[in-house]
């Protein structure tokens, strides 16, 4: 049976959100994001704003010169978050078979629904479009890779200051003659350099890899020219994936100003710490790989990292291996611009309180306390004394 698949983005979600929270933004150029003058970076940028080359992922004050009447909006990503669970709720009434991506984004497998696959996307459209005030582009296809790159070319193939909203069908049979005169960048698994050894070849759009002997791409790129010559015919066999699992979790975050201040590394160290294990016990996950990451004032990035000889989702433990890691690897005096912590290595969290000794004890049951009390009042309700001080000038990422 050919499969019926959706791919579904929410056009500038975050910017939506805030144009439901401020309507005056309607039309405006703007951005979601930190601001420029804290090394803030756009997060999201209305279709106003995308016409003077904003977009995301760029440093706001490199948008700001770009786009001079550029309005910023702080991040909200709670109302985003309640914004995002109202969508998928409604891809979950459509059908149990979703994939979401991200927190606008998702694959839904409708193959089962007697409907064609653009009725049901239009459908669809139209309940996130007029229930929750939603803008969102659909792309149709008989698997992901294709519903995915058609989404693409839909939203690309509208040129206003207005969200696409767009839906694009591909229908079954035709995937190759869809992909063909496409730039091989748009296909999934072709990056820069890629794209680079591809066009040495004298092959620059998809159909060009498509004519290219299979043998020959593989001989050049090994198992990544075979895939590439599938892929290039439209070719992917990939069933949606309902549940995710975790390889890792990680909090960073990036100084307004880079710092050199021991006293301050080690508290931030601490605080991230302490947000990864609570991250880890919401999972009901330990960790036995614990990581930090450091960048210096010139961008030089680096990361460390030590296997525990016991699993564990204890702050006071990750919080330690990530002080042993910063000691060997921080030369007192340098100056930092991002310090980041994180592990990985997971196994079902199942204490045995009996084999530990009466501290480790002790710790469970304060941690436990301590996340009770945070769930219910928030991350701020209970911190250490040394870190109230100087909290200010940092700007926390995830």
């Amino acid at each position: 049976m050919t499969r019926k698949i959706l791919h579904l983005d929410l056009d500038a979600f975050f910017c939506a959100v805030e144009e439901q929270r401020d309507p005056s933004l309607r039309g405006k150029p703007f951005a979601v994001g930190g601001q420029p003058d804290q090394r803030g970076v756009v997060a999201s940028c209305s279709y106003a704003a995308r016409r003077f080359g904003v977009h995301s992922a760029m440093p706001m004050a490199r948008a700001v010169k770009l786009c001079p009447n550029l309005s910023i909006v702080s991040s909200n990503y709670k109302a985003y978050q309640a914004a995002s669970r109202q969508v998928m709720a409604r891809l979950r009434h459509l059908t149990p078979l979703v994939e979401q991506l991200s927190i606008d984004e998702a694959f839904l497998d409708v193959s089962d629904l007697p409907e064609p696959g653009e009725a049901l996307a239009r459908k669809l459209q139209t309940a996130i479009n007029d229930e929750l005030g939603l803008p969102c582009s659909l792309g149709v296809a008989a698997n992901k890779l294709v519903a995915k790159i058609a989404n693409n070319i839909g939203k690309a193939s509208v040129k206003t200051d207005k969200p696409p909203n767009t839906v694009k069908v591909v229908p079954p049979g035709q995937e190759a003659t869809f992909l063909a005169p496409l730039p091989v960048r748009e296909l999934w698994g072709v990056g820069p350099k890629t794209a680079e050894r591809l066009a040495q070849l004298g092959i620059h759009t998809i159909g060009d890899i498509a004519r290219r002997p299979e043998a020959d791409l593989a001989q050049r790129f090994g198992k990544h020219g075979h895939d590439l010559a599938l892929r290039a015919r439209g070719i992917d066999y990939r069933p949606i994936e309902t549940e995710h699992e975790a390889k890792s979790i990680s909090q960073e975050t990036t100084f307004v100003k880079d710092i050199s201040d021991e006293d301050a590394l080690r508290k931030t160290l601490r605080r991230l710490s302490e947000k990864v294990g609570h991250r880890l016990r919401g999972k009901n996950l330990s960790a036995t790989t614990v990581k930090i990451k450091l960048r210096w004032a010139d961008f030089t990035t680096l990361t460390r990292q030590i296997t525990l000889d016991h699993p564990t989702n204890l702050d006071s433990e990750i919080y330690a291996a990530a002080e042993r890691l910063f000691e060997k690897t921080w030369p007192p005096g340098k100056r930092v611009r991002l310090v980041g912590v994180g592990v990985s290595g997971f196994e079902t969290a199942a204490y045995q309180l009996s084999l530990w000794n009466a501290d480790a004890k002790q710790d469970h049951r304060l941690q436990t306390t301590l996340d009770e009390l945070r769930d219910r009042f928030g991350d701020q309700a209970i911190q250490r004394g040394s870190q109230l001080q100087g909290q200010g000038s940092l700007d926390e990422e995830e």
